[in-house]
C-alpha cells in the first residue's frame, strides 16, 4: 500500500471536519421510465456519494442504466443517455454545489433491458443533480476502509478459445460453436472492490463495491430491471439497515457474461446471482477496518485512435464465407429426411436399418445390402451435420459483417482519426479507481491493476461517457465478438493502460 495521508490541521474550520477523517454525505433518485405501457420488474435508480477532505471535494454515482452518453455513437440503439448529460450535469454540479465537474465520476451499471430505462433527458439532470444536492446537505464525518471480496461462481468469459486459436464469443445473436471446436475459457476478475464509509459512532452510511460483470436480459418479459447488481445492492443495504446505501460501479466486464446467461432449460432468474453477489460483498465488508483517509482526484482526456482495418476484415470475412459456402453443394437430405434417419442411426449404431437378426440373416446368405445401405446413410447423415455447423458458422460471419459495417460507417461519419476519452482517477483511503468511458475486456482491467502500486486498485468501465468495446491489441486478429464491436485500433491498448499507469502514480 502507498504512504498514508498528509499531515492535517488539528480543525477545518469552514467544514468542521476532524483531523485526517473525510465528510461524506449519500442520497438517490429514481430515475426509472415509468411512461404509461412500461413494464417495471423493480426500480432504476442514481445513487450519489459525496465526499470532501476540506481540500478536495468529490462526487461519484452510479446509475443504473446502460451507457453513460451513449445514444449518438449507438446510432441509437443505447438510447437513454443523450451525449449532453454528463457535460450539463457536471455544469450544474460545479455551479450550484462547488464540486469541480472534473472530480465527478458517472458510472453505468450497464443493464440491458430491451426499450427505453430512464426518464426523460430534463429529468435525468434534474433528478441526479438532486441526488447529489441532499448527499452535500446531508454529510458528515466518516471513517473509511478498503478491501477485497471473492466471487468466482456466477461469471464466465464469454468469449470461448477455440482449437484452431480464434475466439468465438456466447451471444444470443449466433450459436455458440461445436464442443469439440472449444479449447477452453478466458479469464474473470472474481475480485470484488470495496470502500466501507461508516459515520464516526460506526454505523454504515455507505458501501461502494465494483464487480466486472455484464448485466444481459434481467427479465423475459424485457421489463425495465437494474438486474442482479441491483439485487446485491439491496441485498446489502437490506442487511446493514439503517439507511445505508450501496452503489456499484461496473468493472472491466466488456468480455463477462453470467453462467446461466444461454441456459435454455430453465426460466431466467436474476434474483439468485445478485443474492450470491451481495453475500460475498457483505462478507468482505465485515472484515474491513475503517479510520482516517485521504482523497485526490486526477482527470485527463486523453486521444484514442479509430480503428482503419475494416476494409481489409470485411474482406477476410468475406472470402470465408465464400468458401464455406462452396461445401454445401451435393446435399441430398432435407430436414424431414434427415431427422428419422438421425434419429434410427443414433438410437442403434450397429443395426440401425431393422432388427439384428436381420443383419445375421443376410450375412449369413453372402449379402451385403443392409451394410451397404447403412454406409450410403451415414455418409448423407454426416454431410448434413456438417452443413448443420456450416449454417452455424455463416449466422455469426454475416453478423460480424453487418457489425463492421457499422462501425466503418460510424468511424466515417464522425470524420475524426482519434476518439477523446476521460481518463479519471480517485484516491480514496488506501485504493484507487481508475476510469474509462470503454467497455474494458477483463484482460485490459487486470493488466491496471497488475501494473498499480497500491494494494487495491478498482477500474470502473462505462464511466463518464462511452465507445463501446476496448479489447486487448492481441485478440483483433482472433475474430470474437468484442473486436468486431469495436471502433478503437489496437494501439489503443497501450495509450490507455500508460495514461492510466501515470494518473495512478500521480496520485
Amino acid at each position: 500500500m502507498k504512504k498514508g495521508p498528509r499531515s492535517k490541521t488539528h480543525i477545518i474550520a469552514e467544514t468542521g471536519a476532524i483531523t485526517g477523517y473525510l465528510r461524506a454525505g449519500v442520497a438517490k433518485s429514481d430515475i426509472t421510465n415509468r411512461a404509461k405501457g412500461a413494464l417495471i420488474r423493480d426500480p432504476l435508480y442514481a445513487k450519489a456519494l459525496v465526499l470532501d477532505d476540506g481540500w478536495t471535494k468529490a462526487a461519484i454515482i452510479a446509475m443504473d442504466t446502460t451507457a453513460i452518453g451513449g445514444r449518438r455513437i449507438s446510432q441509437r440503439i443505447l438510447n437513454d443517455g443523450g451525449e449532453e448529460f454528463l457535460p450539463d450535469l457536471r455544469r450544474r454540479i460545479q455551479k450550484e454545489l462547488k464540486i469541480p465537474g472534473s472530480h465527478v465520476l458517472v458510472n453505468a451499471s450497464h443493464t440491458h433491458p430491451p426499450g427505453r430505462l430512464l426518464c426523460s433527458d430534463d429529468e435525468q439532470v434534474d433528478r441526479v443533480l438532486d441526488a447529489v444536492s441532499r448527499a452535500v446537505r446531508n454529510m458528515t464525518a466518516v471513517k473509511v476502509g478498503v478491501g477485497a471480496g471473492h466471487e468466482d461462481r456466477i461469471t464466465i468469459n464469454r468469449t470461448l478459445r477455440l482449437k484452431n486459436g480464434k475466439h468465438w464469443t456466447i451471444r444470443h445473436s449466433n450459436p455458440c460453436p461445436p464442443d469439440d471446436e472449444v479449447a477452453g475459457v478466458g479469464p474473470i476478475d472474481p475480485e470484488i472492490g470495496i470502500i466501507r464509509i461508516d459515520r464516526l459512532d460506526g454505523r454504515p452510511l455507505a458501501v461502494v463495491y465494483n464487480f466486472a460483470c455484464h448485466p444481459l436480459f434481467g427479465d423475459a418479459r424485457g421489463a425495465i430491471t437494474a438486474n442482479f447488481p441491483g439485487g446485491a445492492s439491496r441485498v446489502i443495504e437490506e442487511n446493514l439497515g439503517r439507511g445505508a446505501m450501496a452503489l456499484f460501479l461496473q468493472g472491466a466486464g466488456g468480455d463477462i457474461i453470467d453462467v446461466f446467461f444461454k441456459d435454455f432449460n430453465r426460466p431466467r432468474d436474476i434474483e439468485p446471482l445478485g443474492v450470491i453477489l451481495g453475500l460475498s460483498t457483505l462478507k468482505a465488508w465485515r472484515k474491513i477496518r475503517t479510520g482516517p483517509a485521504r482523497l485526490r482526484v486526477l482527470s485527463e482526456t486523453i486521444k484514442l485512435p479509430r480503428r482503419t482495418d475494416i476494409p481489409k476484415r470485411i474482406v477476410a470475412l468475406e472470402w470465408e464465407q465464400a468458401e464455406i459456402l462452396e461445401s454445401l453443394r451435393s446435399t441430398s437430405l432435407n430436414f424431414k429426411s434427415f431427422l428419422p434417419l438421425y434419429l434410427k442411426y443414433a438410437l442403434s449404431p450397429d443395426h440401425p436399418a431393422d432388427y439384428s437378426y436381420r443383419y445375421f440373416q443376410t450375412e449369413k446368405i453372402g449379402s451385403d445390402e443392409l451394410a451397404a445401405m447403412d454406409s450410403f446413410n451415414r455418409r448423407h447423415i454426416d454431410k448434413y451435420l456438417r452443413n448443420i455447423r456450416v449454417m452455424e458458422k455463416l449466422v455469426r460471419i454475416r453478423e460480424n459483417i453487418a457489425t463492421l459495417q457499422k462501425h466503418q460507417a460510424i468511424n466515417r461519419a464522425s470524420g475524426a482519426a482519434t476518439i477523446p476519452a476521460e481518463i479519471q482517477g480517485i484516491q480514496i483511503g488506501g485504493c484507487v479507481l481508475i476510469t474509462s468511458p470503454a467497455e474494458l475486456l477483463v484482460e485490459v482491467g487486470l493488466n491496471v491493476k497488475k501494473a498499480s502500486p497500491y494494494e487495491h486498485t478498482f477500474v470502473a468501465a462505462f464511466s463518464n461517457g462511452y465507445m463501446h468495446y476496448g479489447p486487448p491489441a492481441a485478440a483483433y486478429s482472433k475474430g470474437g465478438y468484442e473486436v468486431t464491436e469495436c471502433l478503437l485500433a489496437p494501439q489503443w491498448q497501450r495509450i490507455f493502460e500508460q495514461k492510466a499507469k501515470e494518473i495512478i502514480r500521480r496520485l
